[in-house]
């Protein structure tokens, strides 16, 4: 290049490496405080390592998931509220893994952004590390990307994944039988499935973000961001108490599609409505959308998160077991001979 002469840089293209590298900086106290047994090294290499035989493993099998928050992020971005959204994503991912059966050892994340916004990333990370905490998982990477052009104004995407393990042999579902008695863990409002409705139904009922909640304290955005439920430390709880054949996280599809998911062929759930209390905001969302019974069982968690199957011998045990991890337990009902989900009484 001739001396003295002005050339592009890599900053006026829209990407700011200083930026990136002082996120790195921000992060890794939080990242440091979700160190587990086996985690190896820290943030800034190529890649991340973890140790199976530190973390206590002898035959392991490893699990993996992925997911993302869908368009809940929509909410974040047009409130602000940032903090809590990478819990959900974290939840999103672990609740999955310890439906198979197993402890959740690690977790990346990727974060894509038009303009990278320092503190507003940190925020989102600090969450990311918040749910790993609680969930038990170690945070030992992930990706920052900045790409102008392909997100506007404060967008931003997110995406996560977990790996988890299990010793051979123990994996779920496994032992499920006609007589299993179904244990509901509640959920905390609709945790990260079925927003691009939510947000239709926002608008037609002509409120903001920034309105009241109708259905509870705070603000409508805020109580619409309430993060979803981590359950793998009362899960695994459960797990290795003894008496559980399955579980299913309650995400898309709800209460009709999900809990069929751990059962063989054969089998049904049969589920009494009556058992719990349906949440405020399904309520409201039925009643602002004209939304049958039918149709809300299978958009939402409807203030069910998780499902343990468990051998009826052992329900009562296992229900004061997870109340003494702090969970509110309902006994929904019983596998039956059939197909899908069977429900009686009513919800709404």
């Amino acid at each position: 290049m001739t001396k003295g002469q002005n050339g592009l840089t890599y900053a006026a293209a829209g990407v700011d490496i200083d930026a990136g590298n002082a996120l790195v900086e921000r992060i890794k106290p939080a990242a440091r405080a979700t160190d587990r047994p086996g985690t190896m090294g820290g943030l800034g290499g190529f890649g991340a390592l973890f140790d199976l035989k530190a973390a206590g493993y002898s035959d392991p099998v490893l699990v993996a998931a992925t997911d993302g928050v869908g368009t809940k992020l929509k909410i974040a971005i047009d409130t602000g509220n940032v903090d809590t959204i990478g819990i959900d994503l974290v939840a999103m991912c672990v609740n999955d893994l310890v439906c198979q059966g197993a402890e959740p050892l690690f977790f990346l994340d990727y974060f894509a952004t038009g303009k990278l916004e320092v503190d507003r990333a940190a925020r989102i990370v600090e969450g990311i590390a918040r749910g790993c905490v609680d969930s038990g998982c170690a945070l030992i990477g992930g990706e920052t990307a900045e790409m102008p052009g392909m997100y506007h104004g404060g967008d931003f995407d997110l995406a996560g994944f977990a790996v988890g393990a299990m010793e051979r042999g123990t994996h779920l579902p496994q032992g499920v039988a006609e007589g299993d008695v179904l244990l509901g863990l509640a959920s905390n409002g609709v945790h990260s499935n079925g927003y691009s409705f939510v947000r239709k139904v926002v608008e037609l009922s002509g409120l903001s973000w920034s309105s009241p909640s109708p259905f509870g304290e705070g603000s409508l955005g805020q109580a619409l961001l309430a993060p979803t439920r981590l359950y793998v430390k009362p899960a695994l709880a459960a797990i290795r108490a003894g008496g559980v054949h399955g579980l299913a996280h309650v995400t898309g599809g709800g209460l009709t599609e999900n809990p069929p998911r751990a059962l063989p062929d054969g089998l049904a759930c049969e589920i009494d409505l009556s058992s719990w209390q349906l949440p405020p905001v399904f309520r409201w969302l039925a009643a602002t959308a004209g939304m049958a019974e039918a149709e809300l069982l299978k958009t939402f968690n409807c203030g069910i998160g998780m499902v343990l199957i468990t051998a009826a011998d052992r329900a009562d045990d296992l229900t004061a077991l997870l109340e003494g991890q702090g969970e509110t337990v309902a006994r929904l009902g019983r596998v039956v001979q059939g197909e899908g989900v069977a429900y009686r009484g009513r919800l709404l």
